[in-house]
């Protein structure tokens, strides 16, 4: 049976839900789909919270559970435990408390997470009543040493989600963080690599979501051509940098995109899908109130060709993403009614 899958933007919606509720909640995935980024972002900024993680498959069944010392003054014995438990304990603000890679721990120290989870407490240790239990984990299949999760264990959480990456979520996450254009239009272009993870005994990375978003970094330091390449290699595999480089190639050498700003109404149109994915990608990153109605008529000049809609929407879209002014100015306004601003809609 499989586990239910969501994208992003409904497991950021679950989140939230669980998080208001203090409910706990089980998140499976491949490696470096974004379990952990999601999770800290609800918590943090979404829902203001304290956020603390734990790596269980680096414990000990003590380190949750406490060591056990005698009590001279009662002859009996405390459970003396580590400064993590004691925040999970004391903890006066909402906090969630991540437990990453439960999946990899072994038996005994998964059976002492679920009395956390049944009972929020373990040997006289009480969690907070401010605190929410999140924990996340790979699948067997994906060769990260995840031997299973007891099914005591599995059944203490309210529900258990399957996160999948999703081209769209990625696309706004990297416009909001300043990820070259090329590298969205990219994926874009070519979306079965955004998550083409393959689990292998060889030390190569697989085109994920974390892998690209480690490659946008790598794409800000002025390497050299040769060492960038080499770099993209190692981040994403061989197969997707000699792809995205040949990509950026071809991007960098369309026509200046200044000179469809300067000329929309007689600029070029490209006639092949990663040429114009580039264009009206680069033409969002560009984006301002002086310059939209440009940008505007440009888009509807695509929307007007054959089975080039999607394009055109794009191009508006992305622009309102990176700079939401340009939905206040008149051209935006004047687009809304036109058969273009339908397609944005819906209702087209």
């Amino acid at each position: 049976m499989a586990v239910p899958v969501v994208n992003p933007k409904q497991l950021i919606e679950l989140l939230t839900a669980m998080i208001a509720k203090r409910a706990p909640l089980l998140i499976t995935g491949k490696p470096g789909v974004g379990k952990t980024d999601l999770a800290r972002y609800v918590a943090v900024d979404l829902c203001q919270n304290d956020f603390i993680v734990t790596h269980p498959v680096v414990e000990d069944p003590t380190d949750r559970k406490g060591i056990p010392w005698p009590d001279a003054n009662t002859l009996s014995c405390l459970w003396l435990t580590d400064d993590i438990t004691k925040q999970l304990c004391t903890a006066t603000k909402p906090t969630v408390w991540l437990i990453d890679d439960l999946g990899q721990s072994p038996p005994a120290v998964q059976a002492v997470h679920m009395q956390w989870l049944l009972n929020r407490g373990v040997n006289g240790h009480k969690l907070s009543p401010f605190v929410t239990v999140i924990a996340a984990t790979n699948r067997r299949t994906d060769r990260a040493g995840v031997a299973g999760i007891l099914e005591p264990v599995k059944s203490r959480f309210k529900s258990i989600v399957d996160l999948e990456p999703d081209l769209d979520s990625w696309c706004e996450w990297g416009i909001n963080h300043g990820v070259s254009y090329t590298l969205i239009a990219f994926l874009r272009f070519k979306p079965d690599l955004l998550c083409a993870f393959e689990a292998t005994a060889d030390l190569t990375n697989s085109p994920v979501p974390r892998t690209w978003a480690n490659l946008a970094d790598l794409e800000t330091m002025n390497l050299s051509p040769t060492v960038e390449s080499i770099a993209f290699s190692g981040a994403v595999g061989e197969g997707a940098a000699v792809e995205y480089i040949a990509f950026r190639k071809m991007a960098n050498s369309l026509a200046n995109l200044d000179a469809i700003l300067l000329d929309p109404t007689h600029a070029p149109i490209p006639k092949k899908p990663d040429e114009l994915y580039a264009t009206v990608t680069g033409l969002a990153s560009r984006a301002n109130e002086s310059n939209f109605d440009r940008i505007v008529t440009y888009a509807q000049r695509i929307y007007g060709e054959a089975d080039r809609g999607e394009y055109a929407a794009l191009c508006i879209r992305d622009s309102q993403r990176r700079n939401i002014k340009v939905a206040y100015t008149n051209a935006y306004t004047k687009m809304q009614v036109s058969p273009l601003g339908q397609l944005l809609h819906g209702k087209s």
